[in-house]
């Protein structure tokens, strides 16, 4: 009883129920700069609180790039469906001939005459329907698989930056229920939308031609229900987009409590979890409660106004059929066309709600797609007007969209210009320009959300690797390592200065490229649901099998990869955590050296390592190391050890360079540093 009250009074003061559910893991392993999404940063993405009105049909007009493709068979399904409701409304027409002639005349010939027409009639309408089903089945689910595809595409060329920034759970669920709401949303209410306005408009004229005083009466809540949907529609529109970011909310929480189970119950906090889920759960049941009350409220107004004009109508036509100034059978073909309208009036509130739904969707889902990219030649790179992602070749479908597009090549090369102007100018008075090698020239970077009036992380760096040479990079933690090596890469772009990779300037050159010539292997290694091989082989584009084995005997891992139960087919699991955090990093090593690449970024490769089988990957990196321009975040002077010469990183600057030896000798921060595993390297 003891251990459980002490376990529940843990639970209850568990501080990881004010975790910030928006500071996610960074598969890159870029730790060492602070939290942007913190109590100081920006607000949060999924913080709309102050976001402006905006109009539905706007919104949904966005999706127009999209549709046009597949509108020669969407216009058909509308017209379509247009046709089989219309022939609903004939049917009351039958019904008045029925009546007033074969019914009246008592001819059972014409009686079964007329249940034949209305027979066709039905069955034309339903297969009408059936066609319109078919006609947008298969564009729609198109549609949906390219917006798919685009966002993807647009995810993996975002920067670094933008990832930092936004839960992971948000896109994942603008990715999959916002495009399936958009969808779902051409299928069905856009069409409809149409179709029903159509036949309101038909219904009403052909119940003004039967009885002008009767179809009055029947309009009488026109006006109404047009002021109760205008209402009507704000508000479902804030509700609808409140719901759907607390769905994304909730997908961040159950994908984090996942990915780290392992961590909720070493630590035994899964009733703290429980309880932040449940909060959220409950937090999304009252928006949704909130919702069903509006769509309630909506649909009853409209099903009530309209039931009550079809009784006063009713009781009316009565007594003038009774006065003999209406045939019975005008009576009852009014009164079927009345019913006949019921279910387009009634679902207008319905429609309204899902095209709410469907645009906020469509915001969400642009809210990616307009994130601006930094193009290869350093100017911002927006998607195009059309919506769709620029790699896609395609044109921009929308008026004007060239002249939009030679505008943004003007900026772009304005923004080019610019930059080669102020490099010159941060260039003026070096006599190093980098030469041949890695080299940091005046190197700055400051983070793109970091706080106003904050320092930068890493301020004026210079820094030359000649070629084939290794440097290692050490410092305090927090100093500012990692964030200088996610600059080779182009994961970052820096805020001043430059830097050359064989005399060419970063900047210039495509990430494509760059991405070619320079391999990274992080401190935190990430895998995927992939097999050894294929993780391993990410690492270069054309590598066969014998660089396959060349790149697991240098990271000593040819031996646990070759015992696995398929070899290097078997796979690893998400995150690879069916192996452990060694063989994790060793397959990371792997991935790195894979490719043979002319600069290689290793950011502490061998933190997980035990000192058997470190000496093992060290033996073998210094081969591969021989041939390449190496930077080595290290934090252990045996990995120091493998390093031509050392580069000290103290408070975002280089505070000395020098190799080993010199460094322990004459500067006291780096003999600090190294002073915890000093004797284990001589």
């Amino acid at each position: 009883m003891a251990d459980t009250a002490q376990t529940n009074q843990t639970d209850r003061t568990d501080p990881t129920d004010q975790t910030n559910r928006n500071n996610h893991t960074d598969p890159t392993g870029l730790t060492d700069h602070a939290d942007p999404t913190g109590p100081t940063g920006p607000t949060s993405p999924t913080d709309h609180t102050d976001l402006p009105q905006r109009s539905a049909v706007r919104s949904l007009l966005r999706l127009w790039p999209y549709v046009r493709p597949v509108r020669a068979r969407l216009f058909t399904a509308a017209f379509v469906a247009v046709i089989a409701s219309c022939l609903s409304l004939v049917i009351p027409l039958v019904l008045k001939w029925l009546v007033d002639g074969p019914v009246a005349a008592r001819d059972p010939g014409g009686v079964w005459l007329g249940g034949g027409y209305l027979l066709l009639l039905g069955l034309a309408e339903a297969l009408l329907f059936g066609l319109r089903r078919w006609l947008v089945a298969r564009p729609l689910a198109g549609v949906e698989a390219a917006m798919r595809a685009a966002l993807y595409r647009r995810l993996q060329r975002l920067p670094v930056a933008f990832h930092d920034r936004w839960p992971s759970g948000q896109l994942l669920s603008r990715g999959t229920t916002d495009l399936q709401m958009l969808r779902q949303f051409l299928t069905f209410p856009l069409t409809f939308l149409l179709v029903n306005g159509v036949t309101i408009l038909v219904g009403c004229v052909i119940l003004l031609v039967q009885r002008w005083s009767l179809g009055l009466v029947l309009l009488a809540p026109v006006l109404p229900l047009l002021v109760l949907c205008s209402v009507f529609e704000a508000q479902y529109g804030r509700a609808a987009r409140r719901t759907q970011d607390q769905l994304g909310d909730l997908a961040t929480v159950v994908e984090e409590s996942v990915l780290g189970i392992r961590v909720i119950k070493g630590f035994g906090r899964h009733r703290s979890q429980a309880r932040a889920f449940k909060e959220l759960t409950r937090t999304l049941r009252t928006s949704e409660l909130r919702k069903a009350r509006l769509l309630a409220w909506i649909w009853g107004v409209n099903t009530a106004l309209p039931e009550i004009a079809i009784g006063a109508a009713l009781v009316l036509g009565t007594l003038q059929v009774a006065d003999g100034t209406l045939s019975a059978g005008t009576l009852v073909a009014f009164l079927s066309t009345a019913l006949a309208l019921r279910w387009p009036v009634e679902s207008i509130g319905f429609l309204l709600a899902m095209s709410n739904e469907a645009a906020t969707a469509t915001d969400r889902y642009f809210e990616v797609m307009d994130e601006p990219m930094v193009a290869d030649g350093g100017g911002p790179d927006r998607v195009g007007s059309s919506g769709h992602d620029d790699t896609t070749g395609g044109r921009d479908s929308t008026t004007g969209g060239r002249a939009d597009e030679s505008a943004g090549r003007a900026e772009r090369s304005t923004v080019r210009a610019e930059l080669s102007t102020v490099r010159a100018e941060e260039s003026a008075g070096r006599d190093d320009d980098g030469g041949a090698g890695l080299a940091f020239l005046g190197v700055e970077f400051r983070f793109p959300d970091a706080p106003p009036g904050s320092p930068p992380t890493l301020r004026d760096v210079t820094l030359h690797i000649p070629p084939g040479e290794t440097m290692a990079l050490v410092g305090a933690t927090g100093s500012g390592k990692t964030t200088l090596t996610a600059l080779v890469p182009r994961l970052y772009d820096p805020t001043g200065g430059r830097i050359t990779l064989d005399g060419r300037d970063l900047a210039t050159i495509g990430r494509d490229e760059v991405r070619s010539l320079v391999a990274v292997a992080f401190e935190e290694p990430t895998l995927f649901s992939a097999t050894a091989a294929e993780n391993v082989l990410m690492g270069g584009a054309n590598a066969q099998e014998a660089e396959l084995r060349r790149a697991l005997e240098v990271a000593q891992a040819d031996g646990f990869v070759d015992a696995l139960p398929e070899g290097s087919a078997t796979q690893v699991g998400e995150q690879g955590m069916s192996l452990s955090g060694g063989q994790r990093q060793r397959l990371a090593l792997a991935r790195a050296v894979v490719g043979r690449p002319r600069f290689l970024i290793l950011d502490d490769p061998l933190s997980a390592l035990d000192v058997h089988t470190e000496a093992l990957v060290e033996a073998a990196l210094r081969q591969v190391l021989a041939t390449t321009t190496a930077l080595v975040v290290a934090h252990r002077p045996s990995t120091v050890l493998l390093a031509d010469r050392v580069a000290l990183l103290s408070g975002g600057r280089i505070a000395a360079v020098g190799t080993h030896h010199q460094l322990l000798r004459d500067n006291p921060e780096y003999a600090a540093l190294m002073s915890g595993g000093e004797e284990g390297a001589r």
